[in-house]
C-alpha cells in the first residue's frame, strides 16, 4: 500500500526538508463521545447482550484429556444465521460462572456486538475453572514428544476444532482477540495454524517477558511485577470460580512502602513466603538466560496463515515492547500475509476500555477508540470472517498511528515510516540540546546519586505503577539535582518524530554499576490555556509532558546475557533504544531530555555497586556515587532520532 497521511508532514527543526509522501487521504472524523454517552452505551449493550444472546458453558477436551472451561455467547438466531466464532483464551477468569450469570460486555467493541458473532471465551490451562497446570507464559514449542504433548499452540487448536464443530452452528470461521496476557495467547493461537482461524488481533501482547511488563533493558520494573505477582501468583492446586485476594500494603504510598521493603530478597522473606513460585524463578534468572529465552515468542511467529491486526497504546506502561515487537517480527518472519499496526494515544487495553480522549491532564481530542474500533477493528474482523471476499480489508492501511501534539490519525505503508529520515540530537553544555555537534567547553555534567533518596517517579500517591505516569508533568523531576536537564530553544518550526530513539550515553561514575534512564518531553508554551478537564491545581502554561521515556541498567550496556561492572572514573558508552513514539513537538514548544539514575519505586534501586544478582543484594551493598555525562567533541552523548 502506498503512503496516506491525514495531514502535511511536518518540517523538521533548523531548515530539514519536509518529509513528502502520497497525496493525503481523507480519514473519517473522529466523533466526540461524551463519558455520560459513553456509560449508557455500556448499559444499553449490557441489556442487549441478555435480549439477544443465549449462554453456554463446555468443558472442552484437549488431546491430552485435560479439559478447559469455555464459556459461549451466541446469537439466538444462530439456528438461523450462520455466524463466525470470536475466541478470546484468558487466564483472568471466563467469569461470572453458572449459565444464568452473564457477562456485561462480551465483544471487542459496541459495534462488533450489534454486527452478530458468537463469542467465545476460555479459561486457560490451569487457571480459574480449567484443569491441568498453568505455567506462565508457557514455552512455544518447534518439536513434540508425541500426538498428547502440548503447548498453548495445540490448545488453541484443540478448542478452534471442537467450537467449529461441536459448537454452537456456525459459519466455519474462528477470529481471536485478547489484550495483555490475552494477546500472547492470541498470538500463540496465529501459530494453532488451524486452518478456520482466518484473523487474529494480539492487542497490547506479552511477547519476551525479559522485555515485557517486568524488565527495561534488564532494569527491574519493581512494582508492577510485585503488586501483580502477589496475587496472580498464587497457587491454584484444584479448578475454582474465585479470584486470589489483592495484596495489601497497609499505606497508600508506594514510595514509602518500597523503600521500607529495602532489598528485593526482602520481598520473598517478609510477604510471599515461598507461595509465589514465578517472583523465585524471576529473582534467580537476573541475566538473558535460557529461561527468558524459552519465553522470547517472537522466533517462532512465522509461518502464520491468518491476517493479523496488531494494537498497541503509545502511553502502554506495561506492553509498549510487545506491540511494536510482534507486528514488525510478523512482517519480518511473514512476508505474504496481511499484516497491520495500530498505535493510539492509549493506557494498558485504553482502545477497548473508555473514550481514549484523555490520560492524566492531556487531551487527545475526540474519542480515539471508539474511532479505531468503528473505523479500523470492527471492518477487519467482518472482512475477513463475514465477507466472501475481504474487500474491507484490502481498503485498510498497513499502519494506523495517533499522531500526539497534533492529535491526529495518520497511515503509513510501513512502521517506522519510510520518509522519516535519522537525526542526531547532541547533549550541550548550559542545558542545551540540538541538531549542532559539541564544541569544545565544558565536557561534562554531574549529579550525586543516593539509593536513600531516589528520584520519584510521579509526584502522585500510589502503590504502583499509574497508568498517567506517561504523561505526567516532570517539572517536579527537573527541580531536582539529582536529574540533568537538556532543552532545545524555543521551535520555530513543528517538529515530527516518529519510530524509535536509539541513545548513546557516553558517561563514568564513581561506583561499579548504575541505571540510565531518558525522559523526552514536550514543553509547553508558557501562555499555554489550561483545559477544565485537567486535574484542578495543574496548569498548563510551561507543562513538561514526558511523551517517552526509557531506561538501561548500565552492567547490560554490552550484553544481557554476560553483565560487566563499570571502571570507576572511566568513560563508558552506554548504547540503548528508547521504544517508538508518534509525536509533534509544535512551534512555540521546546524539546526537553532529562537524564537521571533513579525513577523510583517504579524501577527497583541499583546498588551501584556491582554485585551478581541484584535480586540478592544485601543492604550494605547500596552506596551513593557520582556520575557524569560527556558532552565534549571527543565524548559525545546524543539521540538518533527519526524526523518525519
Amino acid at each position: 500500500m502506498k503512503t496516506t497521511l491525514y495531514h502535511a508532514a511536518a518540517c523538521a527543526l533548523l531548515g530539514v526538508l519536509c518529509a513528502t509522501g502520497a497525496a493525503a487521504q481523507t480519514l473519517p472524523a473522529p466523533v466526540a463521545v461524551t463519558d455520560a454517552e459513553a456509560t449508557a452505551r455500556a448499559v444499553a449493550d449490557t441489556l442487549y447482550i441478555h435480549e439477544r444472546y443465549t449462554k453456554t458453558e463446555y468443558q472442552i477436551p484437549m488431546r491430552d484429556g485435560v479439559k478447559l472451561y469455555t464459556v459461549v455467547y451466541a446469537p439466538k438466531d444462530a439456528d438461523k444465521v450462520r455466524y463466525p466464532i470470536m475466541l478470546n483464551r484468558t487466564p483472568y477468569s471466563v467469569g461470572p460462572y453458572g449459565p444464568e450469570r452473564y457477562k456485561t460486555n462480551i465483544s471487542p467493541s459496541s459495534t462488533m456486538l450489534h454486527e452478530g458473532y458468537i463469542f467465545a471465551f476460555q479459561d486457560v490451562r490451569g487457571r480459574y475453572m480449567s484443569e491441568g497446570q498453568f505455567v506462565d507464559m508457557r514455552p512455544q514449542k518447534t518439536k513434540y514428544a508425541g500426538k498428547k504433548d502440548i503447548d498453548e499452540s495445540t490448545d488453541t487448536f484443540d478448542t478452534i476444532e471442537y467450537l467449529v464443530k461441536k459448537g454452537p452452528k456456525n459459519n466455519g470461521r474462528v477470529g481471536q482477540w485478547g489484550i495483555s496476557y490475552p494477546g500472547f495467547y492470541t498470538s500463540t493461537g496465529l501459530l494453532s495454524r488451524h486452518p478456520a482461524l482466518k484473523a487474529a488481533s494480539p492487542q497490547a501482547p506479552i511477547a519476551d517477558w525479559f522485555w515485557d511488563d517486568f524488565h527495561h533493558n534488564g532494569a527491574f520494573f519493581l512494582p508492577h511485577a510485585f503488586n501483580f505477582m502477589a496475587s496472580f501468583g498464587l497457587p491454584r492446586p484444584q479448578p475454582t470460580a474465585a479470584k486470589n485476594p489483592a495484596f495489601k500494603h497497609g499505606t497508600p504510598d508506594g514510595y514509602d512502602f518500597f523503600m521500607r521493603l529495602g532489598p528485593l530478597k526482602n520481598a520473598d522473606a517478609n510477604y510471599f513466603k515461598g507461595q509465589v513460585g514465578f517472583w523465585n524463578e524471576l529473582t534467580q534468572h537476573p541475566n538473558y538466560d535460557a529461561f527468558w529465552e524459552a519465553r522470547n515468542l517472537r522466533p517462532h511467529l512465522k509461518d502464520i496463515k491468518a491476517a493479523v491486526l496488531t494494537v498497541g497504546g503509545f502511553n502502554d506502561a506495561e506492553d509498549l515492547f510487545g506491540a511494536l515487537k510482534t507486528y514488525e517480527t510478523i512482517e519480518k518472519q511473514n512476508p505474504r500475509i496481511a499484516n497491520r499496526l495500530v498505535m493510539g494515544p492509549w493506557i494498558h487495553g485504553g482502545w477497548a476500555r473508555g473514550t481514549g480522549e484523555m490520560l492524566g491532564n492531556v487531551h487527545y481530542g475526540p474519542s480515539p477508540s471508539y474511532w479505531y474500533q468503528q473505523n479500523v477493528e470492527a471492518p477487519f474482523f467482518k472482512s475477513y470472517l463475514k465477507d466472501d471476499k475481504p474487500n474491507a480489508a484490502s481498503k485498510l492501511a498497513e499502519a494506523y498511528v495517533f499522531e500526539g501534539g497534533t492529535n491526529q490519525w495518520r497511515t503509513f505503508d510501513a512502521w517506522p515510516p519510510k520518509a522519516a529520515q535519522n537525526r542526531t540530537l547532541y547533549f550541550q553544555p548550559n542545558g542545551k540540546i540540538n541538531f549542532e555537534q559539541p564544541a569544545s567547553g565544558s565536557e561534562f555534567d554531574q549529579f550525586l546519586s543516593d539509593p536513600a533518596h531516589p528520584v520519584p517517579f510521579t509526584e502522585a500517591t500510589a502503590t504502583g505503577m499509574t497508568r498517567e505516569y506517561m504523561t505526567d508533568d516532570q517539572r517536579f523531576a527537573s527541580r531536582r539535582p539529582d536529574v540533568l536537564t537538556y532543552q532545545t530553544d524555543v521551535l520555530t518550526e513543528d517538529l515530527t518524530l516518529a519510530g524509535p530513539i536509539e541513545a548513546l550515553l557516553q558517561v563514568a561514575t564513581t561506583g561499579s554499576d548504575a541505571d540510565w534512564v531518558v525522559k523526552i518531553i514536550d514543553v509547553y508554551p508558557n501562555d499555554t490555556p489550561d483545559n477544565p478537564r485537567t486535574q484542578p491545581h495543574v496548569r498548563l502554561g510551561g507543562y513538561q509532558q514526558m511523551v517517552r521515556s526509557e531506561v538501561m541498567r548500565g552492567r547490560f550496556r554490552n550484553s544481557f546475557a554476560k553483565p560487566e561492572p563499570f571502571t570507576p572514573g572511566q568513560v563508558t558508552p552506554v548504547p540503548f533504544t528508547v521504544p517508538d513514539l508518534m509525536h509533534t513537538f509544535k512551534k512555540g514548544h521546546r524539546l526537553m531530555v532529562q537524564v537521571q539514575s533513579t525513577w523510583f519505586p517504579l524501577v527497583d534501586r541499583n546498588p551501584q555497586k556491582y554485585v551478581d544478582n541484584i535480586y540478592q543484594a544485601e543492604e550494605s551493598d547500596f552506596q551513593i556515587a557520582t556520575h557524569r555525562l560527556y558532552h565534549s567533541p571527543a565524548s559525545a552523548s546524543k539521540l538518533v532520532v527519526k524526523v518525519l
